[in-house]
C-alpha cells in the first residue's frame, strides 16, 4: 500500500444536515461542533438545521464546512486512518493547516471564520460571477481570458477543466468565446469572483490578520493551493495571496502522486473533488466522508 492523502474540499458541496449523522453516531465528531459552537454560536443548528440559501452565504459556508471537515477528519482519525500527507480546495486549506497542527483548532476555526467574512464583503463590493470551462486546454482557457478586461483563470481543477472568474457584465460573451473555441463554460452557484483579483482587498485584510498568528511546523506535509508544493516557511503569506491567487489543484494530485500517494480521502460532504481526482489520474484509489463506511471497509485493507 501507497501513501494516503486527506483533501479537504471547498465551497460547493454543503447541504442542509450536513454533519448531523457525523454526530449522532461518532462522539470525535460531536465534540468538534460542540468545541466551535463555543466559539461561533449556532454553527451547528447552521449546518443540521439551516437553509440552502443559508448555508451558500460564503459568511456562513466558510465555517460551516471546516467545522463538517473537522469533525470528519476526526472520526477518521480516531479509527486510526491517518495520512500521510494533505491538502484543501481553497477553504478547505484551512482546514488541511490546521488538522496537521500548524495551528490549533480555535484558531484554525477563526481564521476560517474571519476568513468568509472578508471575501463575502469582497464578493458584494462589485457583480461579479464564475463559471467552469471545460473540454479545452489550460492555455486555451488562460487565452481568452486575456483577450477580456476582467475574466481570469482561478481554479486549475483537472485535464480539460479550468474554472474562470470576472465581471458579470463580461461572462456572457466569455461564454461566447468560448463554445466558438469549441468549450462550454457552465456557470458556478457562487456568489463572488473568488481566487481573481477582486478578491485583493480580502486578500490583505487576512493577511493582516494572519500576521498575529503563531503558526507550528506541520506533524505532515500540507501542499499549498499557490505553489502546488509542500508548505515552506512562510505560511500566513501563502494563506493570505491564496484568497486572490489560482488554485493549482491538478498540479498539487499530481506531485502528491509523484510523491508516492496512491489513495485519496476527500473529507467533504459531497464528491466533487474526489470526482476530479478521477479526471487527474486513473490509477488510484479514491474515498470521500460522504461515504464513511466504504472507508473503513476498505481502507484497512486497500
Amino acid at each position: 500500500m501507497g501513501k494516503i492523502a486527506f483533501i479537504f474540499a471547498g465551497q460547493g458541496d454543503q447541504f442542509p444536515g450536513m454533519g448531523k449523522d457525523l454526530t449522532e453516531k461518532y462522539p470525535a465528531a460531536a465534540g468538534v461542533f460542540a468545541r466551535l459552537d463555543a466559539i461561533r454560536p449556532g454553527t451547528s443548528d447552521q449546518c443540521f438545521a439551516g437553509t440552502a440559501e443559508e448555508l451558500k452565504i460564503t459568511k456562513n459556508t466558510q465555517p460551516c464546512l471546516f467545522a463538517y471537515e473537522l469533525a470528519a477528519a476526526a472520526v477518521l482519525k480516531e479509527q486510526g486512518i491517518v495520512p500521510d500527507c494533505t491538502a484543501g480546495f481553497s477553504l478547505g486549506e484551512v482546514a488541511a493547516v490546521t488538522f496537521a497542527g500548524m495551528v490549533d483548532e480555535k484558531t484554525g476555526f477563526s481564521l476560517v471564520t474571519r476568513r468568509g467574512e472578508l471575501m463575502q464583503q469582497a464578493a458584494e463590493a462589485a457583480d461579479t460571477a464564475m463559471a467552469a470551462v471545460v473540454k479545452l486546454s489550460d492555455e486555451k482557457v488562460e487565452e481568452i481570458c486575456a483577450g477580456f478586461a476582467n475574466m481570469y483563470p482561478v481554479n486549475y481543477n483537472c485535464p480539460g477543466q479550468v474554472s474562470v472568474a470576472g465581471a458579470a457584465e463580461e461572462m456572457d460573451a466569455f461564454a461566447a468565446s468560448v463554445k466558438a473555441a469549441g468549450g462550454r463554460a457552465l456557470p458556478l452557484k457562487v456568489n463572488g469572483a473568488f481566487h481573481s483579483p477582486y478578491m485583493t482587498g480580502a486578500s490583505e485584510a487576512f493577511g493582516k490578520v494572519l500576521a498575529d498568528v503563531d503558526f507550528l511546523s506541520p506533524a505532515i506535509p500540507v501542499y499549498s493551493d499557490v505553489t502546488a508544493e509542500v508548505y515552506g516557511e512562510e505560511p500566513a503569506a501563502l494563506l493570505a495571496k491564496q484568497i486572490a491567487s489560482p488554485v493549482r489543484f491538478a498540479k498539487i494530485v499530481e506531485n502528491m502522486i509523484n510523491a508516492g500517494v496512491d489513495t485519496f480521502i476527500e473529507i467533504s460532504p459531497g464528491k466533487t473533488i474526489s470526482g476530479l481526482v478521477g479526471r487527474i489520474s486513473g490509477d488510484v484509489k479514491i474515498y470521500t466522508t460522504a461515504d464513511m463506511d466504504r472507508i473503513f471497509a476498505e481502507v484497512g485493507v486497500c
